[in-house]
């Protein structure tokens, strides 16, 4: 049986113990869920199979709870992501403000689409369903970076600039 006050990673990498010591901040309490899911994935770039095994077991919750938490959230990834994240607002305000145009820009430019990485590992596209800032649609977030009323060409323009960086 796991020993709740060490359990044992999936592996032995250094790295999971930071993840630990946020486990034990909290008392490995079910409700810091959301936190250990944010240190898992600030210390290794995703959520995989292995570690969304290993925080329900560690903070007994059940697997399907430490999934849906980490696939609600658009914060989370369950693949490793490029250098670069653009996150595409797919609320109403903006699918009707012009996404679909967005996304065939961004398909015809870069050979991707939602929930994709371009081969180079430079560039990763995700949805959000609303980022909060309808008025601006259609809104793209970019490295973290707001860019609202955005046309197709503005768009690919700044995929261009944060590439550059």
């Amino acid at each position: 049986m796991l020993d709740y006050k060490d359990p044992q990673p999936p592996q032995q990498d250094k790295r999971w113990k930071m993840v630990q010591a946020e486990m034990r901040r909290h008392g490995y309490a079910s409700h810091s869920l959301i936190q250990v899911l944010h240190a898992v994935q600030s210390t290794f770039g995703y959520l995989d199979k292995d570690s969304l095994r290993y925080v329900a077991e560690a903070l007994r919750v059940p697997l399907s709870r430490v999934y849906g938490v980490a696939t609600f959230y658009h914060y989370f990834s369950l693949k490793p992501l490029g250098e670069h994240v653009c996150v595409v607002c797919t609320g109403t305000a903006c699918y009707i403000k012009g996404v679909p145009q967005l996304l065939e820009a961004l398909n015809d430019e870069y050979g991707i689409g939602l929930e994709e990485t371009t081969p180079d590992r430079k560039l990763s596209v995700t949805s959000a369903r609303c980022v909060g800032a309808c008025g601006l649609a259609p809104v793209v977030v970019t490295d973290n970076e707001t860019h609202g009323r955005l046309t197709p060409e503005m768009f690919v323009q700044r995929l261009r600039e944060v590439i550059a960086k």
